[in-house]
């Protein structure tokens, strides 16, 4: 199957690849800090369906990882942020050969909070009303909608109003999503349950969490897969953007495991200072 093409910029000549995938309501800009800090790779950052200046591309996460796939390089380092976190996932069990390690912030493989059944126990998370309100509210006022999401993302960080302009500044350079991707970013958000999954991901795997989250709470890390390959990081004072509210911090875990894991990248030694 074929699909639209893709927005990604792709910054770097050599080194190892590496996918950055956003989360819902903004675009690839939201990964600006990181730039510097990931000068000496080639990186790809990725305007998700619908988002920035990618148009929308029809179906679920599903379809959304086939496009992707299919259009990055394959054996890079995927980075997901949120919504990112889970699609980089889901790449990772169906397209092992496209993803080397994964790296996933702030990100759960169930965003909604579930009752327990028969395969899974209660599991912490969104409430489904909360959901439910944001996609009510689309149809009605899509740039309200979006900036209620971005603050519920900064709750519990040390300068809340701070993180959320930042985040604006950045990711309203680019046009605001669709409709249609927001909706299906959402439908992702409330349905998509890769709980029971997990464990095929055999790939070194981080996973960074802000203590202060109260989108995804960290006491979901006892539920997840553990392995010598797996790490998870808590940073106490983040909340949802740990790399928008603590860079410094949030880079001082992520470069050694880059470095560690990446199969071709020139003049390693360089990372660890250029931040």
């Amino acid at each position: 199957m074929s699909f639209p093409a893709l927005h990604i910029d792709t910054l770097g000549s050599q080194g190892q690849d590496i996918v950055l995938l956003h989360g819902w309501g903004v675009n690839n800009q939201v990964f600006s800090p990181l730039k510097s800090a990931l000068h000496q790779y080639r990186v790809h950052y990725v305007d998700l369906p619908g988002f920035g200046l990618s148009g929308n591309i029809d179906g679920d996460i599903t379809q959304w990882s086939q496009a992707l796939a299919a259009q990055l390089p394959q054996q890079a380092i995927w980075i997901g942020w949120s919504l990112g976190g889970l699609i980089a996932s889901q790449i990772a069990i169906d397209y092992p050969e496209s993803v080397a390690a994964l790296v996933t912030i702030a990100s759960s493989p169930c965003f909604m909070s579930r009752e327990a059944n028969e395969l899974n126990p209660t599991w912490p998370g969104i409430q489904p009303d909360v959901l439910a309100q944001f996609s009510s509210q689309l149809s009605r006022d899509l740039t309200r909608t979006v900036e209620r999401f971005l603050a519920i993302q900064a709750m519990g960080s040390d300068n809340p109003k701070a993180d959320i302009q930042q985040i604006k500044s950045l990711v309203l350079s680019k046009p605001l999503p669709t409709q249609q991707g927001l909706s299906q970013g959402l439908d992702m958000l409330a349905q998509v349950d890769l709980r029971t999954r997990m464990a095929q991901i055999q790939q070194p795997w981080l996973r960074i969490w802000g203590k202060l989250d109260s989108l995804v709470p960290r006491k979901i890390i006892s539920a997840l897969p553990q392995s010598d390959s797996i790490e998870d990081v808590v940073l106490n004072k983040a909340s949802h953007a740990p790399f928008i509210s603590h860079p410094e911090l949030f880079l001082s875990h992520l470069l050694p495991w880059i470095i560690k894991y990446s199969q071709k990248s020139p003049n390693n030694t360089l990372a660890l200072v250029k931040y």
